[in-house]
C-alpha cells in the first residue's frame, strides 16, 4: 500500500470539501491516486455528504425499537431538510436501522467524538499515561501510542464510528451518507437514548445487548 501522506489528503480535501479521515480512506483504498481516490469518495456518496453537511436540518423522525424480549429499548432523532424526506421510505428505513444499531452496541454513549466532554477525554489520557507497559519507552513515542489508545478509545464510544451492522466493510457514518446522496438532502443523527432493563439497579447482564447484536446482523 501507497503511503499517504498528510499533504496528498489535504490536496483530496480542498478538491472534494471531505472530512480528513473520508479522504485518507479514499487514498488508501486508491492507492494514493487521488484522481481514483476523488471516484471513490463520489460514489460512496461521501463528497456530495460533506457539501450538504451545513445546510439546516430541522425536520425528520423520532423513532423507537424494542429489541425482542423487551430487554432493550431505543429512542432516537435523526434530522433531515424537509417533511417530504422524512416521509420517504429510504429514510425511514434509515432511522429504523439506527435505532437497531443503537440497541446492538452497548458500549456506544456519544453520536460522534465531538460531543464527548472533554473531562472525559482528559480521563481517557489520565487512564493511558499510567499503563506501565509505557513507562520505559521514549516520550515522543509514548505520546504517540497514547493518542493513538485514546482516539481508539473515543470511537468506540461513539455511533458513527461503529462498523454498520448490516455491512460491516462501512461505518455508520459512511451509510448515513449513502444516505445524503440517494435522497440530496442533510442528514444527522442528532441524540439518542438507550434503556436497558434493570439498569443502574445492580449488575448489569450483557448476554441481552450480545442478543441484539447477533439477531441484527
Amino acid at each position: 500500500m501507497a503511503e499517504i501522506s498528510a499533504k496528498l489528503v489535504k490536496e483530496l480535501r480542498e478538491k472534494t470539501g471531505a472530512g480528513m479521515m473520508d479522504c485518507k480512506k479514499a487514498l488508501q483504498e486508491s492507492d494514493g491516486d487521488i484522481n481514483k481516490a476523488n471516484e471513490w469518495l463520489r460514489q460512496k456518496g461521501i463528497a456530495s455528504a460533506e457539501k450538504k453537511a451545513g445546510r439546516v436540518a430541522a425536520e425528520g423522525l423520532i423513532d423507537s425499537y424494542i429489541h425482542t424480549g423487551s430487554r432493550i429499548g431505543v429512542l432516537v432523532e435523526v434530522n433531515c431538510e424537509s417533511d417530504f424526506v422524512a416521509r420517504r421510505e429510504e429514510f425511514q428505513a434509515l432511522v429504523r436501522n439506527i435505532a437497531m444499531q443503537i440497541a446492538a452496541y452497548s458500549n456506544v454513549e456519544y453520536v460522534k467524538v465531538d460531543d464527548i466532554p472533554a473531562v472525559i477525554v482528559q480521563k481517557e489520557k489520565e487512564i493511558e499515561m499510567g499503563r506501565e507497559d509505557l513507562q520505559n519507552k521514549p516520550d515522543h513515542i509514548k505520546e504517540k501510542i497514547i493518542q493513538g489508545r485514546v482516539d481508539k478509545r473515543l470511537q468506540d464510544l461513539c455511533l458513527m464510528d461503529q462498523p454498520y451492522m448490516r455491512d460491516q466493510s462501512i461505518t455508520v457514518d459512511e451509510y448515513v451518507k449513502q444516505t445524503v446522496a440517494q435522497l440530496g438532502e442533510n442528514i444527522q443523527v442528532r441524540r439518542f437514548t438507550r434503556y436497558v432493563l434493570g439498569e443502574g439497579m445492580g449488575e448489569e447482564s450483557d448476554s441481552s445487548a450480545e442478543e441484539a447484536a447477533s439477531d441484527n446482523s
